[in-house]
C-alpha cells in the first residue's frame, strides 16, 4: 500500500453449483509503484445467483480479468465495476461472458474516471451461443474524462448466434456538462467543489452496489481523497 514496488498476481476460481448464491466485493488500492494482475474464473450452474463488484483505485499498472460462463439454465450474473486512473496509471478490465445455455442473464456496469494523462482500458465481450435461447444480457461502460491528456480504450462486444434473446450494449466517453459546473458554481461552490460533487455523482452509483457498509464508506472515502488531491493522485 505504500510507495514501494511490488506486483500481485492472483487467481481466484469459483464454482457455483446449482441454487448457490455468492456476493463477493473487491477493493484495490495498491501503492503507486505497484502492479496487480488478478483474473477470475467462475462457471455457473442452474439458477445460481452471482454479484460481484470491484474497485479499481490504485497501482501503476492493474489489469482484471473477469471469465464468468453459464452451464445451466436459470443462472444469474451481475457485475459492477468502478476505475480510476490518473498520471502514470493505466487501468485495464476484460469481461468475457459466455452464455452457453438458455434462460440465463447477465447485467455488467462498469465506469471510469481518469485524469492527467492517465489511461484506462476497457474490453467487454458477451457470447450467446447457439441454443441459449431467451438468454437476457445487457452491458454498459462510461467513462469520464477530466483532461484532454487522458485516454480510454473501450470495446463493448456482442456475439450472438442465437435468434430469440435480449441482449444489448453501450459505452460513452465524455468530460463534465459546463452547465452542470455553471449551475452548481452559481449556487455558490468552487469550482473544485463542483467538479468533485459531479464526479462523485458520477460514481456513487457503482460504489452503492457494495453491500457491506464499512467498505462502502472506506471506498468514498478514498474517492473523496483522490478528486481533492489529498493522497498525491490528480483524479
Amino acid at each position: 500500500l505504500g510507495e514501494g514496488g511490488g506486483f500481485h498476481i492472483g487467481v481466484t476460481e469459483l464454482f457455483l453449483c446449482a441454487n448457490a448464491a455468492l456476493r463477493p466485493e473487491r477493493l484495490q488500492q495498491e501503492g503507486s509503484s505497484a502492479l496487480h494482475l488478478h483474473s477470475l474464473r467462475l462457471p455457473q450452474e442452474r439458477d445460481s445467483r452471482y454479484r460481484g463488484t470491484s474497485l479499481a483505485l490504485g497501482a501503476a499498472w492493474s489489469r482484471t480479468e473477469l471469465k464468468i460462463s453459464f452451464a445451466g439454465p436459470g443462472a444469474d450474473c451481475q457485475l459492477d465495476g468502478l476505475y480510476l486512473a490518473s498520471d502514470g496509471q493505466l487501468n485495464d478490465f476484460h469481461l468475457d461472458i459466455d452464455h452457453g445455455v438458455s434462460h440465463c442473464s447477465s447485467r455488467e456496469r462498469f465506469k471510469g474516471i481518469i485524469d492527467g494523462r492517465g489511461r484506462a482500458v476497457f474490453d467487454g465481450r458477451i457470447l450467446v451461443r447457439a441454443g441459449a435461447q431467451k438468454s437476457d444480457a445487457q452491458l454498459s461502460n462510461h467513462n469520464l474524462m477530466l483532461s484532454e491528456q487522458a485516454e480510454v480504450d473501450t470495446k463493448p462486444q456482442l456475439e450472438i448466434h442465437a435468434d430469440d434473446v435480449q441482449c444489448g450494449h453501450g459505452t460513452s466517453v465524455g468530460h463534465l456538462d459546463p452547465e452542470q459546473m455553471f449551475y452548481l458554481q452559481s449556487r455558490g461552490l468552487g469550482a473544485a467543489q463542483a467538479r468533485q460533487m459531479l464526479c462523485l455523482g458520477f460514481a456513487v452509483e457503482v460504489i452503492d452496489a457494495l453491500s457491506d457498509s464499512a467498505l462502502r464508506e472506506h471506498a468514498l472515502s478514498l474517492l473523496h481523497r483522490r478528486l481533492d488531491g489529498s493522497d498525491g493522485g490528480e483524479v
